[in-house]
């Protein structure tokens, strides 16, 4: 019964992260096309939502000492990576084909798994890989000569690898004496991705007349203050949170599969809000998409230390091996 109730309410956090995350294109667009440059709105939610969490880093903050690697991998890909990544893309294509493009990071998992630690995957692992693939090239309309801007398409690709490193490191240290706390891990992952994004973005650059003005969502024109505060509070805080507590609580494949409804979350906002319309071929590629994703996410190993790799789960252990490694050396 406990199990089951555990169960649930991870699903519970994993849906409110998918909604959360998806709801951060939507709010970003409007204030990159407003002038706000890509990487500077990318620092204002970052930033914003670090210092939201401070209190937070301050209460764990002997996982400075414990876990360094865990804390500063997670800042630099699951934080700045994927959100660098996302929002430049959604500055050249479409909110949801960039989403849809990220969420080929299962394929791309398994893809390293194969041809970089050659180990074996399952079929049904490899039947996801293609599914995705496929789907890719009918949302970015390869008959088209790609109907998108190539590096839009590339950026989105960055997300979708920075976004392995989300889920592989969300899930990582969670058992045994010496576990990380999640909220911990989230509050220092989110100041090292501050820290990095303001060597990047230069954020001191930032027009801050837009910040002053508004942005045009569905027609209406919204405080960019407001479009801040949701990126902030709700597209990175309550994402995050709920994001990685769902991942402990199921597993990093299972909430990785829930997770997809982002995509559809955001496509349809974009949709509705954005007037970001795509095509009936773009509709059905990036159906298949998200089903060879949550094929390749789903597929299990034959036995949790076993040769054979079906999804994120035993990339999980591997990751966990290396970065536990790493420690050894900090």
């Amino acid at each position: 019964m406990h199990a089951s109730r555990e169960r649930n309410a991870g699903l519970a956090l994993a849906l409110a992260s998918a909604f959360a995350f998806g709801g951060s294109g939507v709010a970003a667009k409007p204030l990159i096309e407003a002038g706000l440059d890509p990487l500077h709105t990318v620092w204002l939610r970052v930033a914003g939502a670090a210092l939201v969490m401070l209190p937070i880093a301050w209460r764990h903050r002997d996982l400075l000492t414990r876990r360094p690697a865990l804390l500063a991998g997670f800042g630099m890909l699951a934080v700045a990576g994927v959100q660098a990544c996302y929002f430049a893309a959604i500055s050249r294509i479409p909110v949801g084909v960039a989403l849809l493009i990220e969420y080929l990071g299962p394929a791309l998992l398994l893809l390293w798994v194969r041809f970089v630690q050659r180990r074996p995957v399952t079929r049904a692992a490899v039947v996801g890989v293609v599914l995705a693939v496929g789907g890719l090239a009918c949302v970015v309309e390869v008959w088209s000569g790609l109907g998108f801007d190539p590096i839009g398409v590339l950026l989105a690709l960055g997300a979708a690898c920075c976004q392995v490193g989300y889920f592989v490191l969300a899930g990582h240290g969670a058992d045994g004496d010496d576990a990380a706390d999640p909220l911990g891990v989230i509050a220092y992952g989110l100041l090292i991705g501050a820290l990095v994004l303001t060597a990047v973005a230069r954020p001191w650059e930032a027009d801050g007349r837009v910040l002053g003005g508004g942005a045009e969502v569905a027609g209406t024109a919204v405080p960019a203050v407001l479009l801040v505060g949701w990126i902030v509070l709700v597209a990175t805080v309550v994402a995050y949170v709920t994001g990685v507590v769902s991942v402990r609580r199921l597993s990093p494949q299972v909430a990785g599969v829930v997770a997809s409804l982002e995509a559809v979350v955001a496509t349809v906002l974009a949709w509705v809000l954005l007037r970001e319309h795509l095509s009936a071929p773009q509709i059905v590629g990036g159906a298949v998409v998200l089903v060879g994703a949550f094929i390749a996410q789903s597929s299990t190993p034959v036995a949790a230390s076993g040769p054979v790799a079906g999804g994120a789960g035993v990339v999980t252990g591997a990751a966990e091996g290396d970065l536990a490694a790493e420690r050894a050396t900090v």
